[in-house]
């Protein structure tokens, strides 16, 4: 027994030795020479989640387009994913607007800002951005401003395709049965380039399909008149454009505010409406309706159901579409999925097909297309911007996709102004 205690005592005196000497050796992590040993004492301080910045108008203003930012943020969550919101006036409010998206680039691991809808100041503010934060990735929704100016501060710009659109929405039009397609617009939409090139493009496609294209002017809601009084008009005077063009006419505005009593009048006087123009089961169709979608909120497959049946039961099958999901709801989730793929190294920025396949996470079902802007005046194609539009799905018995995005829109009505 003594030999053994013994044996063990030694043994225990060379381990210790050992282990002062193993520690004598190691090197000093506090030690400012050894580079590199505080990250691998904590890796997270050098490999934090980049985080990404969605800037949206209100809830009362755009509600898709915050909604959707939000549904990014719910996925990602809230560490990650920072959310703002500029001034519902922002044209009055144009340096409150920019501060709004600039601020977001104070936050030392932002790596990518996403404003939808890109209003008037967004150009500025990303170039602000830029001077001081160029490793920051800057794309546009939806943008307002023009989309060479746009574009030039902006790594990615993003609208809804107003050339293809053009011609596809009359096309489908022509397919279901319309004889006429009416226009309803105001002259401050009508000075935007996106605007008035669709409206040309829509023209010549009538001409093409033998159909007559009407243009008719409401009031602007942003004038003193308001957004009741702007309704109050198309309320008063969808009845008697009706009776006018007759049953087989289309309809289309360019005005949210618009839309829901178009609608509204259309299912109780006749009349189609492809879509509206930034398309969702949620624009309009809602209070032109009476239904409440507070228990489907999110979920776009219900919401669409819930929408239909409502048109079916008022007898618009076949004569009223929409896009199965929320543009302004895709577009601030796509693009923020879009901005993370491709700041994991999973998607190349400036490529159409990863953009569509970010949508497609927030839109599954739904079929996109889309291609480079070109500028009509120079006929040159942005590497940048792209104008992209989901299949058109027009609700009945049973509903059904048109298959919009598969056809092939001729080329010249890229360069028609």
């Amino acid at each position: 027994m003594k030999k053994l205690l013994s044996l063990m005592l030694a043994l225990c005196m060379v381990l210790s030795l050992v282990a002062c000497g193993s520690k004598t050796n190691a090197p000093d992590t506090n030690t400012p020479d050894n580079t590199g040993t505080e990250a691998t004492e904590n890796p997270a301080s050098n490999e934090s989640k980049p985080h990404i910045g969605i800037v949206t108008g209100s809830v009362s203003q755009s509600e898709d387009d915050r909604r959707g930012a939000e549904a990014f943020q719910a996925m990602y969550g809230e560490d990650m994913v920072k959310l703002a919101i500029y001034p519902d006036n922002f044209t009055e409010e144009l340096e409150t607007t920019i501060q709004t998206i600039v601020n977001l680039s104070d936050d030392p691991d932002m790596k990518a800002i996403i404003v939808n809808q890109a209003v008037p100041g967004t150009t500025e503010a990303f170039r602000q951005i830029k001077e001081r934060r160029p490793d920051i990735l800057c794309i546009a929704g939806e943008a307002h401003e023009d989309l060479p100016e746009i574009s030039s501060a902006a790594d990615l710009v993003c609208n809804n395709d107003f050339v293809a659109r053009g011609y596809l929405i009359i096309r489908t039009a022509h397919e279901l049965g319309c004889d006429t397609f009416v226009h309803i617009s105001f002259p401050r939409h009508m000075s935007y380039e996106t605007m008035s090139r669709r409206v040309a493009i829509m023209k010549a496609a009538c001409e093409e399909f033998g159909m007559k294209f009407v243009l008719e002017t409401a009031p602007d809601p942003t004038t003193d008149v308001g957004v009741a009084g702007a309704q109050a008009y198309i309320l008063e005077k969808v009845p008697e454009w009706v009776e006018k063009y007759g049953k087989n006419a289309a309809y289309f505005c360019t005005n949210d505010a618009h839309t829901e009593p178009l609608l509204k009048q259309l299912l109780e006087y006749g009349g189609y409406f492809i879509e509206a123009d930034l398309p969702s089961p949620t624009m309009g169709y809602p209070g032109a309706l009476g239904i409440d979608l507070t228990a489907e909120a999110g979920d776009y497959t219900k919401i669409l159901a819930k929408v239909e049946e409502a048109v079916v039961e008022k007898g618009g099958a076949g004569k009223f579409g929409t896009w199965a999901y929320s543009y302004g709801y895709t577009v601030s989730a796509g693009l923020a999925q879009h901005a993370l793929n491709v700041i994991n190294g999973e998607s190349e920025l400036l490529d159409i097909d990863d953009i569509a396949k970010a949508y497609e996470v927030f839109s599954p079902g739904a079929a996109w297309n889309g291609s480079n802007y070109t500028n009509a005046e120079t006929s040159v194609k942005s590497d940048n911007t792209f104008l992209v539009y989901q299949d058109t799905y027009i609700m009945g018995n049973p509903g059904k996709y048109m298959g919009a995005t598969s056809i092939e829109v001729p080329e010249q009505y890229f360069t028609i102004k």
